[in-house]
């Protein structure tokens, strides 16, 4: 008998500590909605913007024969033209990684037999790049491989953290601003900070798709590369807050 209420107490303490874990949980979660005497809730938006330090440079290598090994040659060939690239403007290929090497057959689908006439080989390259002078002599020898395809350009900053900070500062900072208009046109003083919220929206990355291959092959050789005398587009972090003020 004692056994048995022993054991019915600690079922009961356990259900109020995961009672009182939800509501503390749910109380962290939820926004302040309802009124509090003395205190002023107020939300701002802020922002920080940036030049972009980084610039991402993506491209596929793709190979395709009747036969899977002269498939996998093609490929190993295209890729060491890339490294060989790569050098030449003075980019260390193990700054490359590669995101997928796939291999799949290739059928006729005209065939009602489906028959197979050959094997694919496909990979994706992605290089990111700090020294921006590189980007436009890279890419411009890029088109001239004709093992390349999907290329794009993408700005972005490397410490995306520290720009998120900066944005919530802004943001907070035009909050207390408000905050202390009205409590000056309420008669009071501003207090210390009780509660606040806060969401960060960080960007995506600014993508510059790169020409098709047959606009630059029509051009002279000293045509300019695509990116010359542009100036990368600013990234901008965005934050709002939410702020609770005690007022005296």
């Amino acid at each position: 008998m004692q056994e048995h209420t022993l054991w019915c107490t600690l079922r009961l303490w356990l259900a109020a500590s995961l009672l009182l874990l939800a509501s503390l949980s749910g109380v962290a979660q939820e926004r302040v909605t309802t009124p509090i005497p003395n205190t002023v809730l107020v939300g701002a938006n802020g922002k920080f913007e940036a030049a972009p330090d980084t610039v991402v440079v993506q491209f596929g290598i793709s190979a395709q024969d009747e036969n899977l090994q002269a498939a996998n040659d093609r490929a190993k060939r295209a890729a060491e033209q890339v490294r060989e690239l790569l050098r030449k403007n003075g980019i260390d290929p193990k700054q490359a990684q590669i995101g997928q090497f796939v291999v799949q057959p290739v059928y006729d689908y005209k065939n009602p037999k489906r028959k197979l006439v050959g094997y694919r080989v496909d990979s994706n390259i992605s290089i990111k790049i700090r020294d921006f002078s590189k980007v436009g002599p890279l890419t411009n020898d890029l088109f001239g491989l004709d093992v390349t395809s999907n290329q794009s350009v993408s700005y972005a900053l490397e410490d995306m953290d520290a720009a998120k900070v900066k944005a919530v500062q802004d943001a907070l900072k035009r909050a207390q601003q408000l905050a202390a208009a009205v409590a000056e046109s309420s008669g009071h003083t501003l207090g210390t900070l009780s509660y606040s919220a806060v969401d960060v929206f960080e960007p995506g990355p600014i993508v510059r798709p790169m020409m098709m291959k047959s606009q630059t092959m029509a051009g002279p050789a000293a045509t300019p590369p695509v990116t010359e005398e542009f100036t990368p587009q600013q990234i901008t972090v965005t934050a709002h807050v939410d702020a609770l003020y005690n007022l005296k």
